[in-house]
């Protein structure tokens, strides 16, 4: 029984992340049971002048408290107003104004928990040629300013946790709520080795495709790109060709795992060869994010073609409010795991369990396997 907390709670939530937080409050407020009246939510803004100077404003005291803000650094569906022209906001936008409130918050505040679930700037996480190394700047910058714990989800290289090494890191991982919401809305998938693959869809993103290969007890399999490295196309070496590295997939379920979907390109390309080349069966995605910089119209081509089946995502990044009535589209909701964290934490407990799902998994893949049967 959870008894004594570190300090008493206020969850902030930045632009764009109003919908989230409300529905975390209120799991919060059922959990301790508390009237709806009450909450858990600090009164925040953000105004911004017409140049496009900011400010932050806190409308209550912050001092002894044990403080979570959750900022989307991505969600550009927030716009401001500058010399007369709606900009959306940007992640360094988002940004200043995260930092902006924790100097409004003036080291009152008896802990400080920043929950960015995609790192500003992660990936922009090492050095290769004469560049900057922004995520770490990052992180370095928020500890210098007073923040105990940096909590993210999925991040692109958890090794960028090393620019903060006596400060507090967690990296969380969504598996359970993947495999929960494939379970749920594809319920006819087999999931065991000799009917679904994970297929990782460049090296980088093994890492993630063996956990998941563990927890289900599947094989694996990758793509490796090979790129132009002479060029830079968007901020990026474009990719030339992807070559499949594993075992025949014929008429097997795959699954394609990555941390976030940007334009969507080397996705549809790995998909595409899945199914025409190597004879899968159905193809699945899970990503963390969904950033569809693009546009949807290259995914409802393909899911038209049958070159997809299901994208999973999370609802921790902002996505167009359309993109719920796409028939290839499954939201996988993060806030109640979010308030768990926040809850766990506030008492002072340990959340190696909640960031260690292999239990849940199996008891999930139990149960939907006996429904099956």
């Amino acid at each position: 029984m959870k008894e004594s907390l570190y300090g008493e709670l206020t969850v902030i939530g930045m632009k764009g992340t109003e919908a989230f937080v409300e529905r975390v409050d209120a799991y919060l407020k059922e959990w301790r049971r508390h009237d709806d009246e009450d909450t858990y939510l600090a009164h925040v803004s953000c105004p911004r002048f017409g140049s496009g100077e900011g400010k932050s404003l806190i409308k209550e005291s912050m001092r002894g408290q044990d403080v979570y803000i959750f900022c989307d650094i991505f969600n550009y569906g927030v716009t401001y107003k500058m010399h007369g022209m709606i900009v959306p906001m940007s992640p360094d936008d988002h940004y200043a104004d995260l930092k902006r409130i924790i100097a409004a918050i003036g080291g009152k505040a008896r802990r400080i928990t920043v929950i960015m679930p995609m790192l500003y700037e992660g990936r922009q996480h090492k050095r290769t040629t004469r560049e900057s190394l922004d995520c770490a700047m990052m992180l370095q910058e928020l500890v210098n300013m007073g923040v105990s714990n940096i909590i993210t989800f999925d991040a692109h290289d958890p090794r960028v946790a090393n620019a903060i090494p006596l400060s507090g890191f967690d990296n969380v991982m969504p598996n359970y709520q993947m495999i929960k919401a494939m379970v749920k809305n594809v319920p006819d998938v087999i999931i065991d080795k000799d009917h679904v693959v994970m297929i990782s869809p460049d090296e980088g993103a093994m890492g993630r495709c063996i956990n998941y290969s563990n927890a289900l007890a599947v094989d694996v399999g990758m793509f490796y790109k090979r790129r132009d490295y002479s060029t830079i196309v968007n901020g990026k070496n474009p990719i030339l060709e992807h070559k499949y590295l594993g075992q025949d997939l014929n008429g097997k379920d795959v699954i394609i795992v990555d941390d976030m979907i940007s334009s969507g390109g080397s996705l549809l390309d790995v998909a595409t060869q899945l199914k025409k080349v190597y004879g899968a069966k159905r193809v699945f995605n899970f990503a963390t994010f969904g950033l569809f910089t693009d546009g949807f119209a290259a995914f409802d081509e393909a899911y038209e073609e049958g070159i997809i089946d299901k994208i999973f995502t999370t609802n921790l990044a902002y996505r167009k409010p359309e993109i719920l009535e796409k028939p290839w589209y499954v939201e996988v909701n993060m806030c109640k795991y979010v308030a768990h964290i926040i809850d766990t934490l506030n008492h002072d407990t340990t959340i190696s369990s909640l960031l260690d799902p292999n239990t849940r998994i199996a008891k999930l893949l139990e149960k939907h396997r006996a429904e099956q049967a």
